[in-house]
């Protein structure tokens, strides 16, 4: 009779294809899927009963800011909790390695920590505290181009020199030969805004080879996104590597109802390159606080202020009525400091997230004291409010953009589906009630309907609450077959 170390029975199996799942029983052993069908002479140490829930690949979150999360709290409860099973990090072209400070991290590298948190010069450095320390996920990792700016450059208003450049094509290397997964960009910030298309070009030709890929937070989200993303698959085409544009959207007032314009443009480059997108199912974002977002139209929540601690909580406009200034002057008050923009339409974000080339990211901030409500919600918030409430795309679709997907893009092998032979990282949800309960006035609550989640085979959550098992991996890249 043949034997697992864990039999799921009876359950809807939504496998990672997009189609409707499917009712099997699912053995796992030895870290691995061993099997899949009807499985009733298998024996098993621990059996589940499946019946009425469905089991997915765990959720790959394609865009974290968890860099120094997962080492300095490697249960990752905020990801375990939505049945997050794997995070991409060194987003926004801010990582924690490879980092030399002369001082305290420029913005936005901010939202990694402090400068005690950057502790690694070489990505090799990183990868083996990753290992020691044992997430309870597992962890793939970008480098960040304002990192590598930070490194080699005596201030980042301006463009690097050719010498300054090829000190980061250095470091870029010494990465791609341990494993990271690409280069991203976040020249949307003015700690990158002031780099050429060139300098990014130059580090990007060393993607190829290694089987990597460029992930860009445009140099604009707003009037001139058309633009930015023209620069992102210039600089694809340049490097012939894949291009995914970090968290897609329409900002801005004066921007809203573009979503089709943004969308048309891009499924015209998929015809011609691989390229995709990520997206928080949120209409709104949340960063540093930039002097430029600050609009009295929009509603600006503070999450962190190094000034006024005090005035976390509150909104950019209570705070300014209470000074007795202007928002502007306000904000240049509190900085440096953390904020939430409502800055989205809802129908933008919609269309975004239903695109058939977008994942899902959450962009959370887990050093934030009053995090956007993405950092423990958007996985749930997916399923619940968006596939089996709204109906925007049927449940196996969702499914899709949350695990096969990302891992093709990523180059994750043998991850993102259910299949024999590829590796148990498996939810199983109740799909009546999953759902996310974080609010943005109370950020900090895991999302209901999570029954259990297995990370290389380990049963790692199970009813609401961590096992205490950390079976998450550091995950070195492994070259893309297809990325359209």
């Amino acid at each position: 009779m043949p034997k697992c170390v864990t039999l799921i029975r009876n359950v809807e199996v939504a496998d990672g294809s997009g189609r409707s799942p499917e009712i099997a029983d699912v053995a796992i052993d030895q870290g691995r899927i061993l099997a899949i069908g009807s499985l009733h002479n298998y024996e098993a140490e621990n059996i589940f009963d499946g019946e009425g829930k469905v089991l997915a690949p765990g959720f790959i979150d394609v865009h974290t800011h968890d860099d120094t999360s997962v080492i300095r709290g490697p249960q990752m409860l905020p990801k375990l909790s939505q049945g997050v099973t794997t995070v991409v990090v060194g987003n926004c072209g801010i990582s924690a390695s490879p980092v030399q400070l002369r001082g305290e991290p420029p913005d936005p590298m901010n939202l990694l920590g402090n400068a005690e948190s950057f502790r690694y010069p070489t990505f090799a450095a990183y990868a083996h505290a990753i290992s020691a320390a044992q997430p309870a996920v597992n962890v793939a990792a970008l480098v960040g181009h304002t990192a590598l700016r930070n490194n080699h450059m005596d201030r980042l208003d301006r463009a690097a020199t050719g010498v300054e450049i090829e000190g980061m094509r250095v470091q870029l290397q010494e990465a791609l030969d341990h494993g990271a997964t690409g280069l991203s960009t976040g020249l949307a910030y003015l700690s990158a805004h002031s780099s050429s298309t060139e300098e990014v070009m130059a580090l990007a030709e060393l993607l190829a080879a290694a089987g990597a890929i460029y992930a860009t937070h445009l140099r604009s989200e707003t009037e001139t996104i058309l633009q930015a993303m023209d620069e992102a698959v210039r600089i694809g085409k340049h490097a012939a590597v894949p291009v995914v544009i970090s968290h897609l959207k329409c900002a801005g007032i004066a921007n809203w109802g573009r979503s089709a314009e943004v969308l048309e443009w891009l499924d015209h480059a998929r015809q011609h390159q691989p390229i995709g997108c990520d997206c928080y199912p949120y209409a709104a974002g949340s960063s540093t606080l930039d002097l430029r977002q600050v609009d009295e139209r929009v509603k600006i929540q503070i999450t962190w202020s190094k000034a006024h601690p005090e005035k976390a909580g509150q909104t950019l406009a209570q705070i300014a009525e209470a000074w007795g200034v202007q928002q502007i002057e306000a904000a240049r008050r509190l900085q440096p400091a953390g904020a939430i923009y409502h800055s989205i339409a809802e129908q933008d974000m919609q269309a975004i997230l239903r695109h058939p080339g977008t994942m899902i990211g959450s962009d959370g901030l887990p050093n934030d004291p009053l995090p956007h409500p993405r950092l423990w919600g958007t996985f749930p918030r997916v399923l619940g409010r968006y596939c089996r409430e709204q109906g925007l795309f049927p449940l196996g679709e969702a499914v899709r953009k949350m695990t096969s997907l990302p891992a093709q893009r990523f180059g994750l092998a043998d991850r993102g589906w259910i299949r024999e032979g590829h590796y148990a990282d498996l939810v199983l949800f109740d799909p009546a009630t999953v759902r996310d309960v974080a609010t943005f006035e109370d950020p900090v609550r895991a999302s209901i309907g999570i029954e259990a989640v297995w990370v290389n085979g380990a049963l790692s959550y199970r009813e609401q609450t961590p096992t205490g098992e950390r079976a998450g991996r550091f995950l070195p890249r492994r070259p893309n077959r297809s990325t359209r």
